[in-house]
């Protein structure tokens, strides 16, 4: 009967027990069990290559739209030449304009205006216009009105006309003095016209959001009507400056 055979083993200093190592040793007992385990890295390289090839077509995507809108917008500003409309000061007559003692103002005027569309394609839609009547020197409110909304057809001269009035007007004291001052002077009341709405523009098939547009004459000298006559303000010095500013695609008039 074959004998057999225990490990032996060994006592320690602290009453256990010490086992013989295994042989051949494992990878742990080599290395240390302790060591973190390995894990292979994310390829940064590779991340950064990716972000950069997409900025690049993101900008060239961009740049390709960019040119393709100028050159639509060029086809455009050929085909249709868009140009800003004009307005004249063709007749103001004032039936009564009147400073009381009391600083009370009382103004009645009528006013002609003449609108003209140079587009052969273009065609403008005007929303109500208001109208407001200064002096030229210190700016005081004579008096305001305003016209109608109306279509600007291509190649159209239109004829507006509009009442402008004010009624008891309360003026302070500073205002009153220079009107007066104003009103007694020799060579008439020098007068501003403000026009201002909002307008849009069809060109065929195509519409532009609404614009503000406004419309400022000077030169307009008037003098003050005495009893039941009616005055008229002299005009041929009259200048309109039309601030309009529509973008179509790149291009701006």
């Amino acid at each position: 009967m074959a004998d057999r055979v225990h490990p032996s083993t060994k006592p320690t200093t602290n009453g256990a027990t010490a086992t013989n190592p295994s042989f051949p040793a494992t990878k742990a007992q080599l290395y240390g069990a302790t060591r973190p385990t390995y894990r292979p890295q994310a390829n940064r390289k590779r991340s950064r290559g990716c972000c950069c090839a997409c900025v690049l077509w993101t900008t060239v995507v961009i740049f390709i739209l960019v040119v393709l809108a100028a050159i639509a917008g060029a086809i455009i500003y050929v085909l249709y030449r868009p140009h800003r409309p004009s307005f004249d000061v063709s007749g103001l007559k004032i039936s009564s304009l009147n400073l009381t003692s009391t600083s009370h103002l009382t103004t009645n005027i009528n006013l002609n205006i003449t609108a003209r569309n140079p587009n052969r394609k273009l065609v403008y839609t005007y929303n109500p216009i208001t109208i407001s009547v200064t002096t030229e020197k210190d700016g005081i409110v004579v008096g305001s009105g305003f016209l109608p909304s109306f279509v600007h057809g291509t190649k159209n001269t239109t004829f507006l006309r509009a009442a402008i009035t004010s009624s008891g007007v309360q003026l302070d004291d500073v205002s009153a003095g220079k009107l007066k001052a104003d009103l007694k002077s020799k060579n008439g009341v020098a007068l501003k016209l403000q026009l201002e709405t909002k307008v849009k523009v069809k060109m065929g098939g195509i519409k532009t959001p609404k614009a503000r547009i406004r419309v400022t004459c000077q030169g307009i000298k008037a003098a003050v009507p005495s009893g039941n006559k009616t005055t008229t303000a002299s005009v041929s010095n009259a200048n309109c400056k039309v601030d309009l500013r529509i973008k179509i695609w790149k291009w701006t008039f």
